[in-house]
């Protein structure tokens, strides 16, 4: 009896050896992640993060020339997936291919009146000099009103389209009967277009537009002028709705991601251009002048554009807006009430 007692001791004493070895490894590893800016593992994580970007002068591509969420989440695989357009973002989104991913106001509005599986959780930016009308400079092209008869490529259901409708708008100009010739094209074959002359101009983002100034050409009007008219025009990050309902604090962690890539930039502008420069394709000087070109936004600033459910923000008007615009121009069947706008921007996470 007294062998069995001494045995059921011994292993007793060997169980609270095991136990404390295991929860002091636990906690060891959650201090040191804790110490190294990292979140600490978590049994509910995915196993991957796949985020569809588009290669924009903000603080997602930032973010991901610095490696903040591989270092925040060494333990999740990060997969960047590149994309030329919202439209092809939407589409992503709409296949279940991707988890986060950016859009401009006018994908975005489809998307949310299209019913896609996506909600907002980040406005990156507004849109100033950064998306413009370039034109050629042997074109004859000295204003808007001399586009009559011209070729002008841009990306449909992009913001940079809804620009160059609205700028066309806003100077009575109407692209069928004074014969201007929309083109749709995504970034690459604009330039590709303008290197061959098939096109007069083109309304476009950055890098593509500092690309074609290099070419011979010259800016007509930006969205920093339509935005002064009321035309304005943002990129957000958007994420799966399932994806967010299980894995909060996630969406919460790149947010937090984001910040601080925004506060990075705002701390050190000539560093943060030297890191776009190789995902930009520019030079430094360059990629500086084009992230001067919109508007960065942190997360102090995002409940003020995001708003709450019972008083809508910035962000849902202008969505609201842009929506109308594009039922008009026939993108959609029917603009959703503001309150469907409102309601797919996550901003619960700002309370």
């Amino acid at each position: 009896m007294i062998f069995k007692r001494e045995v059921n001791t011994i292993w007793i004493i060997l169980l609270f050896v095991i136990f404390s070895a295991i929860t002091g490894c636990s906690s060891q590893e959650t201090s040191t992640a804790a110490k190294n800016g990292e979140s600490p593992p978590s049994s509910s994580a995915p196993k991957e993060i796949r985020l569809g970007y588009q290669v924009s002068p903000n603080g997602e591509l930032l973010a991901k020339a610095l490696g903040l969420l591989e270092k925040k989440y060494p333990r999740i695989k990060i997969n960047w997936i590149k994309f030329d357009s919202g439209r092809d973002v939407n589409n992503a989104m709409a296949s279940g291919s991707i988890d986060f991913g950016l859009v401009g106001t006018p994908p975005g509005s489809i998307g949310i009146a299209n019913k896609l599986p996506y909600q907002v959780y980040y406005l990156h930016d507004i849109i100033g000099e950064s998306e413009a009308l370039v034109v050629k400079k042997d074109s004859g092209i000295q204003s808007l009103k001399d586009l009559k008869g011209k070729k002008i490529a841009t990306t449909f259901s992009s913001t940079s389209h809804f620009s160059l409708l609205g700028a066309l708008k806003a100077e009575n100009i109407n692209p069928e009967k004074d014969r201007i010739t929309l083109l749709d094209m995504q970034p690459p074959d604009i330039y590709a277009a303008w290197k061959r002359d098939d096109i007069d101009g083109a309304y476009i983002w950055q890098p593509t537009q500092t690309k074609l100034i290099n070419e011979g050409g010259r800016v007509i009007v930006t969205s920093k002028d339509l935005s002064e008219k009321g035309i304005v025009t943002g990129e957000f990050g958007i994420v799966n709705k399932e994806f967010a309902k299980k894995y909060p604090e996630i969406v919460k962690g790149y947010i937090s991601v984001l910040d601080k890539a925004v506060h990075y930039y705002r701390d050190n502008p000539k560093q943060a251009s030297q890191l776009l420069s190789k995902e930009l394709g520019l030079s430094p000087e360059e990629s500086l002048k084009t992230m001067k070109q919109i508007i960065w936004l942190d997360a102090s600033q995002q409940k003020d554009f995001l708003g709450e459910p019972e008083k809508p923000g910035k962000l849902a008007k202008i969505l609201k807006d842009t929506g109308d615009f594009m039922a008009k121009q026939k993108n959609i069947s029917s603009s959703p009430s503001l309150a469907v706008y409102q309601q797919a921007l996550l901003s619960d996470l700002y309370k």
